[in-house]
Protein backbone atom coordinates (compact mmCIF):
# COMPACT_ATOMS: atom_id res chain seq x y z
CA UNK A 1 0.00 0.00 0.00
CA UNK A 2 1.23 3.38 -1.11
CA UNK A 3 2.31 6.23 1.78
CA UNK A 4 3.83 8.40 -0.52
CA UNK A 5 3.56 10.34 -3.81
CA UNK A 6 6.22 11.99 -5.40
CA UNK A 7 5.34 14.49 -7.75
CA UNK A 8 7.16 15.99 -10.45
CA UNK A 9 6.31 20.37 -10.88
CA UNK A 10 6.98 21.43 -14.37
CA UNK A 11 4.53 19.17 -17.01
CA UNK A 12 3.24 17.18 -14.53
CA UNK A 13 1.44 19.73 -11.61
CA UNK A 14 1.89 22.40 -14.15
CA UNK A 15 1.95 22.69 -17.72
CA UNK A 16 4.82 24.08 -18.55
CA UNK A 17 7.11 23.22 -21.67
CA UNK A 18 10.71 23.44 -20.94
CA UNK A 19 11.91 24.70 -24.62
CA UNK A 20 9.21 27.37 -24.39
CA UNK A 21 9.63 28.56 -20.22
CA UNK A 22 13.82 28.43 -20.11
CA UNK A 23 14.42 30.46 -23.78
CA UNK A 24 12.05 32.95 -21.53
CA UNK A 25 13.14 32.83 -18.30
CA UNK A 26 17.05 32.83 -19.66
CA UNK A 27 16.27 36.03 -21.64
CA UNK A 28 14.79 38.56 -18.71
CA UNK A 29 17.52 37.09 -16.22
CA UNK A 30 20.54 38.48 -18.60
CA UNK A 31 18.29 41.96 -19.13
CA UNK A 32 17.61 42.04 -15.45
CA UNK A 33 22.05 41.50 -14.56
CA UNK A 34 23.16 43.38 -17.59
CA UNK A 35 24.53 46.22 -16.03
CA UNK A 36 26.04 43.69 -13.41
CA UNK A 37 27.35 40.94 -15.61
CA UNK A 38 27.59 40.77 -19.37
CA UNK A 39 24.79 38.55 -21.00
CA UNK A 40 27.00 36.60 -22.55
CA UNK A 41 29.53 35.79 -19.91
CA UNK A 42 26.59 35.29 -17.39
CA UNK A 43 24.96 32.07 -19.66
CA UNK A 44 28.35 30.57 -19.91
CA UNK A 45 28.48 30.86 -15.89
CA UNK A 46 25.31 29.77 -15.28
CA UNK A 47 25.79 26.68 -17.88
CA UNK A 48 29.01 25.87 -15.55
CA UNK A 49 27.33 26.29 -12.66
CA UNK A 50 24.38 24.31 -13.74
CA UNK A 51 27.18 21.15 -15.04
CA UNK A 52 28.30 21.11 -11.44
CA UNK A 53 25.12 21.03 -9.43
CA UNK A 54 24.32 17.92 -11.97
CA UNK A 55 27.92 16.16 -11.47
CA UNK A 56 28.37 13.45 -9.27
CA UNK A 57 29.85 14.75 -6.06
CA UNK A 58 31.93 12.60 -3.40
CA UNK A 59 32.12 15.25 -0.74
CA UNK A 60 27.94 16.00 -0.40
CA UNK A 61 27.35 19.26 -0.60
CA UNK A 62 24.09 21.03 -1.37
CA UNK A 63 23.23 22.10 -4.97
CA UNK A 64 23.04 25.76 -3.88
CA UNK A 65 27.12 24.97 -2.63
CA UNK A 66 28.12 23.25 -5.79
CA UNK A 67 26.73 26.40 -7.44
CA UNK A 68 28.02 28.95 -5.78
CA UNK A 69 31.37 27.37 -5.70
CA UNK A 70 31.67 27.99 -9.58
CA UNK A 71 29.30 30.99 -10.72
CA UNK A 72 30.14 33.26 -8.52
CA UNK A 73 33.86 32.92 -9.07
CA UNK A 74 33.40 32.61 -12.61
CA UNK A 75 31.57 35.86 -13.19
CA UNK A 76 34.47 37.58 -10.68
CA UNK A 77 31.77 38.85 -8.03
CA UNK A 78 31.17 38.47 -4.56
CA UNK A 79 28.47 36.14 -3.67
CA UNK A 80 26.75 39.00 -1.25
CA UNK A 81 26.68 41.34 -4.67
CA UNK A 82 24.90 38.90 -6.73
CA UNK A 83 22.84 36.78 -4.27
CA UNK A 84 20.64 39.98 -3.51
CA UNK A 85 19.39 41.03 -6.98
CA UNK A 86 19.00 37.31 -8.22
CA UNK A 87 16.32 37.54 -5.19
CA UNK A 88 14.83 40.52 -6.23
CA UNK A 89 14.33 39.00 -9.81
CA UNK A 90 12.59 36.38 -8.72
CA UNK A 91 10.43 38.36 -6.87
CA UNK A 92 9.55 40.85 -9.54
CA UNK A 93 10.50 39.90 -12.75
CA UNK A 94 9.88 36.30 -11.82
CA UNK A 95 6.85 36.39 -11.69
CA UNK A 96 6.23 37.36 -15.92
CA UNK A 97 6.95 33.86 -16.39
CA UNK A 98 3.35 32.80 -15.34
CA UNK A 99 1.70 33.35 -19.01
CA UNK A 100 3.94 30.46 -20.54
CA UNK A 101 2.42 28.04 -18.52
CA UNK A 102 -1.01 26.34 -18.15
CA UNK A 103 -3.03 25.62 -14.93
CA UNK A 104 -3.80 22.07 -14.85
CA UNK A 105 -7.02 20.99 -13.06
CA UNK A 106 -6.55 17.75 -12.27
CA UNK A 107 -3.13 19.09 -10.31
CA UNK A 108 -5.32 20.09 -7.31
CA UNK A 109 -7.53 17.08 -7.55
CA UNK A 110 -5.13 15.14 -6.80
CA UNK A 111 -2.88 16.99 -4.29
CA UNK A 112 -6.29 17.32 -2.12
CA UNK A 113 -7.26 13.55 -2.83
CA UNK A 114 -3.81 12.46 -1.48
CA UNK A 115 -3.88 14.70 1.71
CA UNK A 116 -7.40 13.80 2.30
CA UNK A 117 -6.05 9.93 2.27
CA UNK A 118 -2.97 11.02 4.82
CA UNK A 119 -0.16 10.11 2.86
CA UNK A 120 3.58 12.19 2.33
CA UNK A 121 3.38 14.15 -0.39
CA UNK A 122 6.53 15.60 -1.71
CA UNK A 123 7.35 18.19 -4.40
CA UNK A 124 9.79 15.88 -6.24
CA UNK A 125 11.03 18.83 -9.26
CA UNK A 126 14.90 19.14 -10.36
CA UNK A 127 16.59 20.93 -7.44
CA UNK A 128 17.98 23.59 -10.10
CA UNK A 129 16.48 26.31 -8.37
CA UNK A 130 15.71 28.52 -5.07
CA UNK A 131 12.70 28.03 -2.79
CA UNK A 132 11.66 30.61 -3.97
CA UNK A 133 10.25 30.39 -7.82
CA UNK A 134 9.27 26.73 -6.86
CA UNK A 135 6.64 27.98 -4.65
CA UNK A 136 5.82 30.75 -7.13
CA UNK A 137 5.13 27.91 -9.71
CA UNK A 138 3.28 25.44 -7.78
CA UNK A 139 0.71 28.56 -6.75
CA UNK A 140 0.87 28.82 -10.64
CA UNK A 141 -0.37 25.04 -10.63
CA UNK A 142 -3.02 25.81 -8.25
CA UNK A 143 -1.49 23.92 -5.44
CA UNK A 144 -0.07 26.71 -3.05
CA UNK A 145 2.78 26.47 -0.35
CA UNK A 146 0.27 28.36 2.07
CA UNK A 147 -2.50 25.67 1.27
CA UNK A 148 -1.12 22.46 1.58
CA UNK A 149 1.54 21.31 3.71
CA UNK A 150 3.86 19.48 1.87
CA UNK A 151 6.00 16.68 3.30
CA UNK A 152 9.26 17.78 1.03
CA UNK A 153 9.77 19.98 -1.54
CA UNK A 154 13.22 19.26 -3.45
CA UNK A 155 15.13 22.82 -3.97
CA UNK A 156 18.44 23.42 -4.16
CA UNK A 157 19.32 24.99 -1.12
CA UNK A 158 18.56 21.21 0.23
CA UNK A 159 19.05 18.47 -2.20
CA UNK A 160 22.30 16.89 -2.34
CA UNK A 161 22.19 15.68 -6.10
CA UNK A 162 20.00 16.30 -9.04
CA UNK A 163 17.26 13.85 -11.06
CA UNK A 164 20.51 13.15 -13.23
CA UNK A 165 21.43 10.62 -10.01
CA UNK A 166 19.66 7.88 -8.31
CA UNK A 167 21.07 9.63 -5.11
CA UNK A 168 18.10 12.39 -5.41
CA UNK A 169 15.40 9.78 -4.99
CA UNK A 170 17.73 7.79 -2.49
CA UNK A 171 17.88 11.24 -0.36
CA UNK A 172 13.90 11.80 -0.57
CA UNK A 173 12.99 7.84 0.73
CA UNK A 174 15.65 9.20 3.66
CA UNK A 175 13.80 12.75 4.60
CA UNK A 176 10.28 10.48 4.25
CA UNK A 177 11.55 7.65 5.92
CA UNK A 178 9.91 5.59 3.26
CA UNK A 179 10.69 2.31 1.55
CA UNK A 180 10.82 2.59 -2.20
CA UNK A 181 8.16 0.42 -2.47
CA UNK A 182 5.95 2.61 -0.42
CA UNK A 183 6.24 5.47 -2.45
CA UNK A 184 4.57 6.32 -6.18
CA UNK A 185 6.53 8.82 -8.35
CA UNK A 186 4.58 10.73 -10.90
CA UNK A 187 6.37 12.65 -13.42
CA UNK A 188 6.72 13.25 -17.27
CA UNK A 189 10.65 12.71 -18.20
CA UNK A 190 11.12 8.98 -18.62
CA UNK A 191 15.38 9.66 -18.14
CA UNK A 192 14.90 11.61 -14.85
CA UNK A 193 11.06 10.58 -13.46
CA UNK A 194 10.68 7.02 -14.40
CA UNK A 195 13.68 5.30 -14.82
CA UNK A 196 16.14 6.43 -11.77
CA UNK A 197 12.87 6.11 -9.61
CA UNK A 198 11.99 2.79 -11.09
CA UNK A 199 15.48 1.80 -10.45
CA UNK A 200 15.00 1.43 -6.89
CA UNK A 201 11.98 -0.15 -6.76
CA UNK A 202 9.71 3.12 -6.58
CA UNK A 203 6.12 2.63 -8.20
CA UNK A 204 6.35 5.11 -10.96
CA UNK A 205 3.34 7.06 -13.34
CA UNK A 206 4.34 8.27 -16.35
CA UNK A 207 2.73 11.50 -17.27
CA UNK A 208 1.86 11.25 -21.17
CA UNK A 209 -0.30 12.06 -24.33
CA UNK A 210 1.08 9.62 -26.37
CA UNK A 211 1.24 5.95 -26.88
CA UNK A 212 4.17 5.13 -26.44
CA UNK A 213 6.07 1.54 -24.99
CA UNK A 214 8.43 2.23 -22.39
CA UNK A 215 11.39 -0.08 -22.81
CA UNK A 216 11.14 -3.47 -21.68
CA UNK A 217 13.48 -2.68 -18.46
CA UNK A 218 11.21 -0.38 -17.05
CA UNK A 219 8.21 -1.16 -14.27
CA UNK A 220 4.96 1.17 -14.70
CA UNK A 221 2.49 1.67 -12.23
CA UNK A 222 0.81 2.97 -15.29
CA UNK A 223 0.76 6.15 -17.74
CA UNK A 224 -1.26 8.36 -19.23
CA UNK A 225 -2.46 12.28 -18.70
CA UNK A 226 -2.52 13.60 -15.34
CA UNK A 227 -6.32 13.68 -15.28
CA UNK A 228 -6.13 10.11 -16.12
CA UNK A 229 -4.54 9.46 -12.80
CA UNK A 230 -6.85 11.93 -10.88
CA UNK A 231 -10.09 10.10 -12.52
CA UNK A 232 -8.42 6.25 -11.76
CA UNK A 233 -7.37 7.14 -8.32
CA UNK A 234 -10.95 8.69 -7.71
CA UNK A 235 -13.00 5.94 -8.94
CA UNK A 236 -11.01 3.21 -6.92
CA UNK A 237 -9.63 5.17 -4.07
CA UNK A 238 -6.56 3.88 -4.23
CA UNK A 239 -3.08 4.72 -6.30
CA UNK A 240 -1.87 2.18 -8.83
CA UNK A 241 0.23 -0.44 -8.18
CA UNK A 242 2.91 -1.42 -10.22
CA UNK A 243 2.46 -3.86 -12.96
CA UNK A 244 5.12 -5.61 -15.27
Amino acid sequence: MHRAILLDLDDTLLGNPMETFLPAYFRMLQEYLQELIAPERLMEELMRATEAMNAYREEPCTNEEAFAAVFYSGVGLERAQVEPVFERFYAEVFPELKRFTVRRPAARNLVEWAFDEELQVAVATNPLFPRDPVEQRLAWAGVPVDEFDYDLITTYETMHATKSHVAYYQEILGRLGREPEDCLMVGDNLAMDVLPASSLGIHTYWVTEENATPSSDMTLAGQGTLAELWQGVASRDALPTAVS
